[in-house]
């Protein structure tokens, strides 16, 4: 009966133990390996690639990481980098990268490699090391061309002309290897945005000696408005069945003030018409409209035979018609119209005709 006894204290207790809770297994200690980068993307301007990523902010235990180790960027030239960083193009040390939530890192293409691989690729990928110089392994890869830009224009300029704007440039000559094609682009932003508008190629371009001139026409440009017009080339290269387009640097950036001083063009066709009554004579006037999206609309002249030419109308006449009815029986009178825009520059007189009121 005593051993009994003691039994049922024995299992009594260990009850109770398992009721307050006992301490589970003992876990490893944490490697503090930060998370691998899942979102590494590439851009690539001349012979820039500049690659952005979001810097970890666990380890792949998902603890906060409190010590951020460097970060290595990998490059290989036409093969899919393997599992293991072998070609570093450059380091970010943990002070770079550890306060922003966005890493970057530029690497400038040798030229060497553009000439000696023009119609391969080069594979990225980053490697973030904890402080004890761990890591869990490369990101995602991004590819990129290697294929040369040609270099921008040497000389940019512009020229305000009725039509809109005429931007001329020229330069040296550069080859590119076979295989590739490049031309190049006008760019266009309002002052104040940063928002470009790809106006596309030149409408003309020749050889002149060992260089070349071109001219591009931005036709949609708006008066009184202040643009910012460059020029880079781009280059296409086929790359993985698809053609790729690396753009290269651009000119320096020339800003235009697109001002109206151009009349619209001299209205024709004018013709005039004796009518009314005797008590009530007039003259009609009309002629062929102007086509001007700007047109504001006509002022009409008159004179009598040796006299000057005056405007006869107190506002603008907005169709192209006009009854005068300030004349006198037996009097010929000449007549001529101006046309004029929104910003009031005004054409050339028309040619003259004239009618004579009946007695």
């Amino acid at each position: 009966m005593k051993s009994a006894g003691l039994t049922t204290v024995a299992v009594l207790a260990l009850a109770a133990l398992t009721a307050c809770g006992m301490p589970g297994a003992p876990q490893p200690p944490s490697l503090e390996l930060p998370r691998i980068v899942q979102n590494l993307q590439a851009g690539r301007k001349g012979d820039r690639v500049t690659l952005t990523w979001t810097t970890p902010r666990e380890t792949t235990d998902r603890k906060r990481i409190k010590h951020l180790g460097t970060t290595r960027i990998c490059r290989a030239v036409d093969v899919v980098l393997p599992a293991q960083c072998v070609e570093v193009a450059g380091r970010l040390l943990p002070g770079q990268t550890l306060l922003a939530a966005t890493a970057s890192f530029t690497d400038t293409l040798p030229k060497g490699l553009q000439e000696t691989h023009p119609l391969g690729f080069a594979s990225y990928a980053v490697e973030v090391e904890n402080a004890r110089g761990r890591s869990a392994g490369l990101s995602n890869q991004v590819v990129v061309p290697l294929a040369p830009t040609l270099p921008p224009p040497s000389r940019i300029s512009a020229n305000v002309t009725a039509e809109g704007v005429q931007i001329s440039a020229s330069g040296q000559e550069t080859p590119l290897p076979a295989g590739l094609k490049s031309a190049y682009h006008l760019y266009r932003r309002s002052q104040g945005s940063k928002d470009e508008v790809d106006l596309g190629e030149p409408l003309s371009m020749e050889a002149v000696g060992l260089g070349y001139t071109m001219n591009f026409f931005d036709h949609n440009a708006e008066w009184e408005k202040t643009y910012l017009y460059k020029i880079a080339a781009i280059t296409v290269e086929p790359l993985r069945d698809k053609e790729e387009r690396i753009e290269g640097d651009d000119t320096s950036e020339i800003e235009v003030f697109v001002h109206d001083i151009f009349p619209p063009a001299v209205p024709t066709g004018l013709g005039a018409v004796s009518a009314g009554t005797p008590q009530q004579p007039f003259i009609d006037l009309s002629w062929t409209p102007n086509t001007e999206s700007d047109l504001a609309g006509y002022n009409v002249y008159r004179h009598e035979e040796g006299a000057e030419p005056k405007k006869i109308n107190s506002e603008l006449v907005k169709s192209p018609t006009y009854r005068d009815m300030a004349v006198q029986a037996g009097s010929r009178y000449w007549y001529s119209v101006t046309a004029v825009d929104l910003r009031g520059n005004e054409s050339g007189r028309s040619a003259e005709t004239s009618e004579a009121v009946p007695q």
